[in-house]
């Protein structure tokens, strides 16, 4: 009885991540070596991916994300694809984890005393605009100057702005985009999960999750997953 529970539970999440658009991946000439075992058939020219193989590498990715959250670890997410941006930063702020959505900025990781002293500046910055006598210390033309200083750091760092020491663990939306920060992440010994098309090198990954890192829902799908079982 429980093997036909389980089984029937593994169909459901299947067809889930079938209507979600996990399986479908890159086109065959887009295919890397290393992610030919998790494709199952290859239809119209696209590669689709084995998704009982996402399934299995979804539950230990979530296994090891719900284990570190209840020890307090600390998440930083990274997409730089601006249709999933909003995705990435509503799941990061639901689960008190740090975000980064525009260019990476080289040094975050490995380099991350130099980057405290921006995030340092950063938040006085935005402190002093907030303070009650702003208006009265600065003129008008000094006012904007700030404004618009502040509007560039918000935009390279304010996901990261209350981030005190590098996260234990880093997780990666689109690797084709983010190589560097995965390099960083490993040169540090930090443990990455990493969404992994069929177009990308997994080989650095310590959770990979096979699926579309393309779509929307997706993404969406697992970034769902992965918010509940860091509740």
């Amino acid at each position: 009885m429980e093997k036909t529970e389980e089984k029937t539970t593994n169909n459901t999440v299947i067809n889930e991540m079938i209507e979600a658009g996990l399986g479908f991946g890159h086109r065959v000439s887009k295919l890397h070596p290393k992610m030919k075992p998790y494709v199952s058939k290859i239809k119209d020219g696209i590669q689709l991916i084995d998704l009982e193989i996402t399934a299995q590498k979804l539950e230990e990715a979530l296994e090891f994300i719900k284990n570190a959250k209840k020890e307090d670890k600390t998440f930083l997410f990274i997409s730089t694809n601006p249709a999933l941006r909003h995705l990435v930063k509503d799941t990061a702020e639901k689960t008190d984890s740090f975000y980064v959505t525009e260019r990476w900025i080289g040094g975050v990781l490995t380099n991350f005393s130099e980057i405290k002293k921006r995030l340092k500046y950063f938040n006085e910055l935005e402190a002093k605009t907030g303070s009650p006598d702003f208006s009265e210390n600065y003129n008008k033309k000094e006012r904007l100057q700030i404004a618009k200083e502040l509007e560039r750091l918000k935009l390279k760092f304010g996901g990261i702005k209350k981030m005190e020491k590098v996260p234990d663990a880093i997780f990666i939306i689109d690797l084709t985009k983010n190589d560097l920060a995965l390099k960083e992440a490993k040169d540090i010994k930090k443990t990455v999960i990493a969404i992994t098309d069929t177009n990308v090198d997994p080989t650095d990954v310590d959770y990979m999750i096979p699926a579309n890192d393309d779509a929307l829902s997706s993404v969406e799908y697992i970034l769902k997953q992965v918010t509940n079982s860091m509740k």
